[in-house]
């Protein structure tokens, strides 16, 4: 298992926009084959950077995400929003304490 971190940011005009989006995609993407866990943030002081932390079972689930018409549609809508281009990191948890 691993974690996806993809950091956003928008103009921000297109904020609303992208919330509306991902409001009606959240639920195929966290359902997605392999897809284990979903979550939005928002920083704190500025408002027109986002970060989702997606976990998936393998990395070969992610990259089916990728390849999916899902994908190629939530990101194509969401490119378009960007103030500046997107960075993602895919991490393995060393240590997780609850």
């Amino acid at each position: 298992m691993f974690t996806r971190i993809v950091k956003m940011q928008f103009e921000a005009k297109n904020t609303p926009v992208f919330l509306n989006n991902f409001e009606g995609v959240k639920e195929e993407i966290r359902n997605f084959p392999g897809c284990t866990f979903l979550e939005l943030y928002r920083d704190k002081t500025d408002k027109t950077i986002f970060f989702t932390y997606s976990r998936w079972n393998a990395e070969s689930d992610l990259e089916n995400y990728r390849k999916s018409d899902l994908f190629k549609n939530v990101w194509s809508q969401t490119k378009a929003l960007f103030k500046t281009r997107a960075e993602a990191w895919s991490v393995d948890t060393l240590h997780s304490l609850k």
